[in-house]
């Protein structure tokens, strides 16, 4: 899966512990790309994957942050240009559900958490990434929404599914906002995907239920992604996109 014009570029991919995150870690190690592996509590995780592309021949750091704070967005943004002297592309893909929760059960905490998780940490990593960005002349940007965001959120999911259609509204307006600045903003918008997450908060049985309804007739896995990440971070095939947002849900 090799992308020639991304070997030797700084990758930060957020929220790259598990899941969508860490295959995309390592997609983009396998083509080449120095990988800043962003986690929040899961250090063992994100310390084997880095184990792994380093052995593999890859170049990859970790970096502690709770993107929920403001002077935690910053220094991870700091951290990653002290390792790497840049960073040429920007991963937003640390969100979640936090929980199952209708809005009427939604209190001020949860509602805080769900936001600063999925709303608050991309608007603020951007906010930091682009004038590194601009200082190199050009910069991209991915961000992960979810196909939720069209209105097919299930049980408990609304405030979730809402939080990830302001990611694709953010999305294509920063794409017109930083054109000017050689920023490329797109998004990836992944169905049901097997993760870490959907373990624990969905059941066995409503995972069965899906895969039915799905054309290509399974969920999802991490690696389903890659391939979406690594096409909108390469210049040389994807060059002349932004404002754009891929599906990637098995036809669903």
């Amino acid at each position: 899966m090799a992308t020639s014009d991304l070997a030797g570029k700084a990758v930060l991919i957020t929220g790259a512990s598990s899941g969508i995150g860490a295959a995309a870690a390592a997609g983009f190690a396998e083509a080449g790309a120095r990988v800043a592996i962003h986690y929040h509590l899961n250090r063992a995780n994100a310390e084997e994957l880095a184990e792994q592309i380093i052995v593999s021949g890859g170049e990859a750091k970790i970096i502690q942050g709770d993107l929920g704070a403001p002077a935690d967005v910053k220094r991870v943004i700091a951290d990653v240009v002290g390792e790497f002297g840049r960073i040429d592309v920007l991963v937003n893909n640390a969100g979640g559900m936090v929980a199952r929760r209708n809005t009427a059960e939604a209190d001020d905490a949860f509602l805080k958490s769900l936001l600063d998780l999925n709303v608050c940490s991309v608007v603020m990593m951007c906010r930091e990434a682009i004038p590194v960005f601009r200082k190199q002349g050009g910069g991209n940007i991915i961000n992960v929404s979810s196909s939720t965001a069209k209105g097919s959120g299930g049980p408990g999911m609304t405030l979730y599914s809402s939080a990830k259609g302001f990611i694709l509204t953010f999305t294509k307006c920063l794409a017109k906002e930083l054109a000017k600045d050689n920023i490329r903003v797109n998004a990836v918008s992944p169905g049901l995907m097997q993760t870490p997450a959907h373990e624990r908060l969905s059941t066995p049985a409503h995972l069965e239920a899906f895969a039915k309804v799905v054309p290509l007739g399974r969920i999802g896995q991490p690696s389903d992604c890659v391939g979406a990440f690594l096409y909108l971070a390469s210049d040389l095939q994807s060059g002349y996109v932004s404002g754009n947002v891929i599906d990637v849900t098995g036809g669903h």
